[in-house]
């Protein structure tokens, strides 16, 4: 068996659950006895899994599961017929979900968001959010919102608008059946989508518990009004062992 084949099996047990987050894998030593190879063949065959940021190798400590369960976790519903049939993000296959608010901020926006169309230095909002399989980090997702969009809030809502609830505040959500879009007075007319494969930024490495520069699926949206004007971009990044899936109805 060659380091890959040996890569591979790993990688297939953390997937399935076999070795979970923070669990600690056989040393080079006992995983060379087992397949019968050389240690210079189990190295090889961690730094493949320690490449895809699934597993962190520290001197003296051995080495370390650093990727959850596969989540084959959906993003969500768009533009469905129906509002009440839209399916928020949630794991395909059945784990339990959760999601955390981590930062909320104003800022003056990098040049890196002009291709988004958004101007280097006006005010912008950020919101992070961490998601969850079984209590693992899964997916890790910027919002950045102009700040007179962000600002805004439904008619006779009280207290700070939604989009500039701080960290901790009670989720507010609109009424049954209607897009937060429309309850917040937002002109949304369509979103462009990027999918990705490359490094994970240093923000969504350490949430997600990987080395920073690990590979990973970036899944950027960028959403317009109907005169082209930049309404959010939303950024989500996700191990590269998951599934990212979604549904798009017209």
């Amino acid at each position: 068996m060659n380091s890959n084949a040996i890569a591979a099996e790993i990688r297939k047990g953390i997937a399935a659950g076999q070795y979970r987050y923070g669990a600690r894998l056989p040393s080079v030593r006992d995983l060379a006895e087992r397949y019968e190879v050389s240690q210079q063949t189990v190295a090889a065959a961690y730094a493949v899994l320690a490449a895809l940021g699934m597993v962190r190798t520290e001197r003296g400590s051995g080495t370390v599961v650093t990727a959850g369960k596969a989540a084959d976790a959906h993003l969500g519903t768009f533009t469905p017929p129906d509002l009440a049939a839209a399916t928020p993000w949630k794991p395909a296959n059945g784990g339990q979900a959760s999601e955390e608010t981590t930062l909320v901020r104003q800022l003056a926006a990098p040049k890196h968001m002009e291709p988004w169309g958004i101007a280097e230095g006006s005010q912008v909002v950020e919101r992070t959010r961490i998601r969850s399989v079984d209590g693992t980090p899964a997916q890790h997702k910027l919002t950045v919102i102009p700040y007179e969009i962000a600002a805004r809030a439904p008619e006779g809502h009280e207290g700070a608008p939604p989009m500039l609830a701080p960290v901790g505040s009670a989720p507010v959500r609109p009424p049954e059946g209607v897009r937060v879009a429309d309850w917040l007075g937002w002109d949304v007319a369509r979103t462009e989508a990027s999918i990705t494969a490359e490094p994970m930024d240093p923000a969504a490495s350490a949430a997600l518990g990987m080395a920073e520069g690990t590979p990973g699926f970036r899944i950027v949206n960028v959403t317009r009004d109907s005169s082209g004007g930049t309404v959010y971009v939303t950024v989500t990044t996700a191990p590269l062992h998951h599934r990212v899936t979604l549904d798009i109805i017209g």
